[in-house]
Parts: structure tokens; sequence; C-alpha cells
């Protein structure tokens, strides 16, 4: 569908990156235990925006690769399977500690909005996950058609769970982010998830 190869697989392993805390996780969950549903949902734009320049950017030079060099392009498909069983690998090793509470004062929705942008443009492994991700569903000759579909894709499910967690699942996340063993299943099961996606991938690029 959409010329992506692999589209079932394409769109679990959205939501499974999506299901692994991250700072704009953390970002976004934080706004709303301070300030409300508004301004959660300022932080969620403002991980979106952030998300948005660096898949720009990954996929500016995506297609530069498959127009010029298609062996380039393969090599950047087994980078991309490597990559996810090392994110894997080390959800699997991470310590899960209890968070402390944050009592912030409330803030507008602007300011979570920017704080939730820096956040995410001080990752710069986020342009890394997108060179590395978007290759493993993409053949070599793939236009850039495609690619837009794919960041549309992206986004619309980064929205969708986003902002679940701001409108229905704050009140748990906050309640189970506070039980390690909790936290330390959904870490592990992540992980073996995406060294699963990883081998699975490997295979289909044979």
């Amino acid at each position: 569908m959409f010329d992506i190869q692999n589209y079932g697989s394409f769109i679990a392993a959205i939501f499974i990156f999506q299901l692994v805390p991250g700072p704009g996780t953390l970002t976004i969950l934080s706004a709303t235990a301070r300030s409300g549903i508004a301004k959660g949902l300022g932080a969620v734009l403002g991980t979106l925006a952030g998300d948005f320049l660096f898949m720009v950017a990954a996929v500016s030079g995506l297609a530069a690769v498959m127009n010029a060099n298609p062996a380039l392009f393969r090599a950047l498909q087994w980078f991309g399977v490597a990559y996810l069983c090392w994110m894997g690998i080390q959800l699997l090793r991470t310590r899960v500690d209890s968070g402390a509470s944050d009592s912030e004062s409330v803030n507008s929705g602007w300011i979570y909005f920017r704080q939730a942008f820096a956040v995410s443009l001080t990752n710069p492994k986020v342009i890394l996950f997108f060179v590395a991700f978007f290759p493993l569903f993409l053949l070599p000759g793939s236009s850039i058609d495609t690619l837009v579909a794919m960041m549309i894709h992206v986004t619309t499910i980064s929205f969708l769970y986003q902002a679940g967690l701001v409108l229905i699942g704050n009140a748990v996340a906050r309640r189970l982010s506070a039980i390690p063993s909790v936290r330390k299943v959904a870490m592990r099961l992540s992980g073996m998830a995406l060294i699963a996606f990883g081998l699975k991938l490997a295979v289909g690029n044979r």
C-alpha cells in the first residue's frame, strides 16, 4: 500500500516506537499532569514539529541516495536492521527506577510547545532513527511520493497516540510510571519486539 514494503510491519513498528517512553513522551505527560489537557496538547504539537523537521531532513537525504546510488541505499537498509536490534538490546539492558514527582508552576500552552520542540531538536538521534527506519520499507526505485506518504503515516499515528496520552491515558500513565516492575516489563517487551522486527526485516531484505 502506498508503495510501502511490509505495510503492516511499518504500521506496527510506528506504534511500538510510540510505546517506548522517551524524552518527548515524558515532556507531554509532565505538561499534562501540571497544567491540564490544553497544555499537554501544546507539548504534543511541539514534539511533532521537531520530529517533522528531522523527517524532512532524513527524507531529503534518502531521496538523493536512492536516485544516485542504489548500492548505498541497500547498505542503509542493513544499517537500519542493525540499528533496530541495537535499540532493542539497549532497552533490554536499561535500568528502570522510580520517577520523581514534578511540581513546576503552570505555564501557557505556547511555553510547553517551545519546551517540547526544544526537547525534540536536542535529540539528534531522531534523524538517525528516520534515516535508518525509512529505508527498511522502501524499494530502491521508490518515488518521493512514497517518502511523503511515510511521513504522513508517522505524523498521524504519533499525533493520535500522543493525544490519546493527554486525553485518556495520563492518569493511568502517571500511576504506572511510579511502579518500576510495570515499567520494566514494558521496556523489556518493547526491546524484544524491536529485535524481532529487525530480524524479520533482515530476512525480508536478503
